[in-house]
């Protein structure tokens, strides 16, 4: 498993933050998202056997929002 932290540019309230959480633990291998409008963050827990790293930050940025960061967290 691993833990990714993205940076996310555009999110304006807390629905923006719902909406991407929910694109996101759709896909199948995700195992976990957190999406904060707070801290313009969004935590995923995933495995990189099922799922590109890079297919989530399309997922993030599909609805007009922008990544404009991205850390490996560890679990």
């Amino acid at each position: 498993m691993k833990t990714t932290i993205f940076k996310i540019d555009g999110m304006n309230c807390d629905g923006c933050a719902e909406t991407i959480q929910s694109l996101i633990e759709k896909e199948p291998g995700v195992r976990m998202a957190s999406v904060s409008f707070a801290d313009q963050r969004a935590r995923v827990l995933f495995d990189p056997q099922s799922i590109r790293e890079d297919r989530l930050v399309n997922l993030i940025q599909k609805p007009g929002f922008r990544v404009v960061a991205r850390e490996t967290a560890g679990s």
